[in-house]
């Protein structure tokens, strides 16, 4: 998968969380993040790897996203490789 396709693929991901408050708040939750603190961590190296890992490592939040976005549950990992495939870890000042 080329890496623009798979950056596509991740920021339909995480606008996936985005919409809804729980799945939302689960990211955030395990990311460390703050809702304000989105914007600026999606710029950082590895971020969108880091969603599209966080996404497969939840089977039915998977499933629920490929059908939302009408891909294959592969397609996750290809973007996640083509990314990278590095988790992201966020840096603590």
């Amino acid at each position: 998968m080329p890496a623009e396709a798979a950056e596509g693929l991740a920021i339909q991901a995480l606008t996936f969380l985005a919409g809804d408050p729980e799945r939302l708040g689960r990211f955030l939750s395990v990311t460390g993040l703050g809702p304000d603190q989105i914007r600026a961590a999606a710029g950082e190296p590895g971020f969108l790897a880091g969603v599209l890992a966080y996404l497969a490592s939840d089977e039915k939040l998977a499933a629920e996203f490929t059908l939302d976005a009408g891909c294959a549950a592969a397609d996750i990992a290809r973007a996640h490789n083509a990314l990278g495939g590095e988790p992201w870890e966020r840096e603590i000042p």
